[in-house]
């Protein structure tokens, strides 16, 4: 495989595959791993077919051009301002749950070396370190996330084959598919690269077969880590019970408490350590790309060129200082902001990208001669249905 192409698929998977993959299994407990498989199968059909339109929609228009100039150009200001609310939201809440979870890891390095900082500083020095990678561009980006997938793919193996002698098929069967309209955001968000697009357009020089195809492998692989993810949790962990999964939602849907779970049931200490290096790895790659994503989205949208000291440390800034002030002083805010982030993301990216398809291709045309996704009027159509459809969902059930 092409190094770059390479790349680009591990920055996809290492935007999907973040440390809320960890509670996929919780969210699906109830509902059953047949109907939950099925469900997930086509979130990631629905995801990945809006990706293509997202990179059509890129494709019009000049490189490094991002979702706000796209939107105002085909959806006019209302376009515009619907997606700055929705990518700033997002974003800024995403960002903030790695700065917080990420700073954990310099406390822990801090108390290896008997040394002890505030949250503050600790949070405040993880922005530092891994959000100078981001300063200095996607190709750095790309570099660190190589090496950093490496040990979350072979960490998710190891966690995988620990569990597969556990798995009980009694387990897998029942669930009340009913309860699947709780998990559809879950899922979906669990496939939000797209805002990562309009980056790897840039990084590919705009070439479009090396795009589809690192879009269409980057988003098969975390489909399949979390069919086989759920496949093994579902499997040997009850549903019912003290440390089951239904008692584990009920409580919060706490990521430390899975961990514990699996170490109680497979009575293997050694997987509570692969669980944690796990889903540190899957902050730091998450951080990774979202921070990039954020980057290039904010220097479009104020019109800043990511080049020399001065633009670079404007967007820098803008990129990472409101998430650490949320951090800082108002982390109640950033944990209600979360609650909303599944329908952020169905509005982003199913919704907008519809819409801006639609626009481009039956009123005023502009991609003529470019590439277009198959599947006509009925596809786009369907699309903005079923994108109406689920974030009304969304609503009603956080009313």
């Amino acid at each position: 495989m092409d190094t770059k192409i390479f790349g680009g698929v591990l920055l996809i998977v290492g935007t999907s595959i973040g440390a809320g993959m960890l509670a996929l299994p919780i969210t699906t407990a109830g509902s059953g791993f047949i109907s939950s498989t099925l469900l997930l199968i086509v979130c990631w059909a629905l995801m990945t077919f809006s990706a293509f339109l997202l990179l059509e929609v890129t494709l019009w228009f000049p490189p490094r051009t991002n979702m706000i100039s796209m939107a105002r150009a085909t959806l006019g200001k209302t376009g515009e301002l619907v997606a700055w609310v929705s990518y700033i939201l997002l974003l800024y809440a995403l960002l903030a749950a790695y700065i917080s979870s990420g700073s954990a890891i310099f406390d822990t390095l801090a108390n290896v070396l008997h040394l002890r900082f505030s949250p503050a500083i600790n949070a405040i020095l993880f922005v530092l370190v891994f959000g100078y990678i981001v300063y200095r561009g996607i190709k750095p980006v790309d570099y660190v996330n190589r090496y950093l997938m490496a040990i979350k793919l072979g960490s998710l193996l190891m966690i995988i084959l620990f569990a597969v002698p556990y798995i009980n098929s009694s387990n897998l069967l029942g669930g009340n598919p009913a309860l699947l309209t709780s998990t559809v955001t879950v899922m979906l968000t669990s496939f939000g690269f797209a805002p990562l697009i309009p980056s790897l357009r840039s990084y590919f020089e705009s070439d479009v077969r090396k795009l589809r195809i690192a879009i269409l492998i980057g988003s098969l692989i975390p489909l399949l880590c979390y069919l086989f993810w759920d496949l093994v949790i579902l499997g040997s962990l009850p549903r019912e019970g003290n440390k089951g999964l239904n008692h584990i939602m009920q409580t919060g849907g706490s990521v430390a408490e899975l961990v514990q779970s699996l170490s109680y049931f497979l009575k293997n200490t050694s997987i509570t350590g692969i669980a944690h290096v796990f889903t540190v790895i899957c902050v730091l790659t998450s951080f990774l790309s979202v921070s990039l994503g954020l980057s290039d989205f904010l220097a479009d949208g104020i019109k800043i060129e990511k080049k020399g000291k001065k633009g670079n440390g404007i967007v820098f800034t803008l990129t990472f200082l409101p998430s650490l002030l949320i951090v800082l002083f108002y982390p109640s805010i950033f944990v209600k902001a979360l609650s909303y982030a599944g329908i952020f993301v169905v509005i982003l990216v199913i919704l907008l990208p519809a819409l801006m398809v639609w626009n481009g291709r039956y009123h005023t045309p502009r991609g003529e001669g470019h590439y277009q996704v198959a599947g006509g009027k009925t596809s786009v159509l369907f699309l903005i249905l079923a994108a109406c459809m689920m974030t009304a969902l969304g609503v009603l059930q956080l009313v």
